[in-house]
């Protein structure tokens, strides 16, 4: 039997189910926190990633987990899965990033060229290219199947990358930093276009909305800012949080912003007007959001597990 074999055997006998009296589903097996989850397009699977330094696949609709994959790599630190679903690509800790086969958890590619650990991975909305943010201050753009590097983007500030996401064109890169600033890119030229100010902490996480007009940020100073991705400008503060906030999403029709927490909470916000519209409560620090493709569930990474939620329309 295969090491990949072996892993995936004693990973299914080491997982477990707990349906919630609220309703929420909980995927237990990972033996550190989860740091990052993601549905495939289909809305089959889920991936998530966690400090013990595993990648592992489950099956949406009942829990199970599919296959459990060991990166090498002292821990993951975010995950991103190609349009095709088909490939999934893996943020680590000992500088490099990695693509594995969705299918088998076969690891295909390693992209090294990051002197820190890579923070953050995204895959472009065509699946033709990766971009990793590191501790190193720097954005690298990589060619998705050769692994080349494409173009290199220096911060310019001496702070950490924390969070990237592509435009759904995939003409333009988002980047949150350590120097509390958003900034937009030209994902062709790399050519700096804007320059977002007004968080008072490190940004954790950054998303486009799925019309592209506009960019939501999440920081550690306990809120979500929303602006105008063409001109800059701050068109919403959403504020309630009690702690950082870690991670954020756009619902699919983008009517509604998902956030998660380490003061124990996932959110949920009117996009058009910053209202708090639901709020659902976890066992532990919320480290990761991300909605399934049709937005009637959000998953969520929270202490050791992945927690399943029913959206309320």
């Amino acid at each position: 039997m295969t090491r990949l074999a072996l892993l995936v055997v004693a990973s299914a006998l080491a997982t477990s189910l707990a349906r919630g009296a609220d309703g929420s589903l909980t995927l237990a097996g990972h033996k550190g926190f989860v740091t990052a989850v993601a549905f495939t397009p289909d809305g089959k699977r889920i991936v998530s990633g966690s400090e013990d330094d595993t990648v592992r696949l489950w099956d949406a609709k009942t829990g199970k987990e599919v296959w459990s994959v060991e990166v090498g790599a002292k821990g993951v630190t975010s995950v991103a899965v190609s349009p095709d679903g088909k490939r999934i690509a893996v943020g680590c800790w000992e500088r490099s990033a990695k693509v594995f086969d969705a299918d088998s958890g076969k690891e295909v590619l390693a992209l090294k060229g990051h002197k820190e650990t890579v923070t953050a991975v995204v895959v472009s909305p065509n699946g033709e290219r990766i971009a990793t943010g590191s501790a190193d201050d720097t954005l690298k753009l990589w060619h998705a199947k050769t692994g080349k590097l494409l173009l290199s983007l220096e911060s310019g500030n001496d702070y950490d990358v924390t969070a990237v996401c592509f435009s759904p064109d995939g003409k333009r890169l988002a980047s949150g930093d350590g120097d509390n600033v958003v900034t937009v890119w030209d994902a062709k030229t790399g050519k700096e276009e804007l320059s977002l100010s007004g968080h008072d902490a490190i940004v954790t996480a950054v998303a486009f909305s799925p019309d592209g007009k506009r960019l939501a940020s999440a920081s550690r100073d306990d809120t979500i800012r929303v602006w105008d991705a063409k001109t800059g400008k701050r068109l919403l503060t959403l504020k309630g949080h009690a702690d950082d906030v870690t991670s954020l999403a756009f619902s699919p029709d983008g009517k509604r912003v998902a956030s998660g927490s380490d003061d124990k909470t996932v959110r949920l916000w009117d996009a058009a007007t910053g209202d708090e519209v639901f709020r659902f409560k976890a066992k532990d620090a919320v480290t990761s959001v991300a909605f399934s493709p049709d937005g009637k569930r959000l998953a969520t990474g929270s202490g050791h597990a992945i927690v399943l939620w029913e959206v309320l329309k």
